[in-house]
């Protein structure tokens, strides 16, 4: 294989790999802890929450508080499995690139 070839393959694997990462940004990743959910994109960021009051007492504020941890890093590992699901191909031997 020449250098020229090995530059196209290499140029070419960069397009797909941002393609890959462009998806997974667009994507909605949901988490759940009893009666709060969130919803995050592809780049961590979050973008809503859900709670069901009518099951929650309006003292437990500091337990809600716990839930919303809970459900957002519940979405968080959600993104980091699928960028690795699907950016992994990209990054064999590479860990910790995305």
């Amino acid at each position: 294989m020449n250098i020229q070839a090995m530059m196209k393959q290499a140029q070419k694997m960069q397009k797909d790999m941002l393609a890959t990462k462009e998806e997974i940004d667009k994507m909605i990743f949901e988490g759940k802890s009893s009666f709060v959910t969130v919803e995050v994109n592809g780049k961590k960021e979050l973008i809503n929450i859900k709670i069901e009051s009518e099951n929650m007492d309006k003292d437990d504020i500091e337990m809600l508080q716990d839930m919303i941890v809970v459900a957002v890093n519940e979405a968080m590992k959600k993104v980091d499995e699928e960028t690795e699901n699907k950016m992994g191909k990209f990054t064999q031997g590479m860990p910790g690139l995305f």
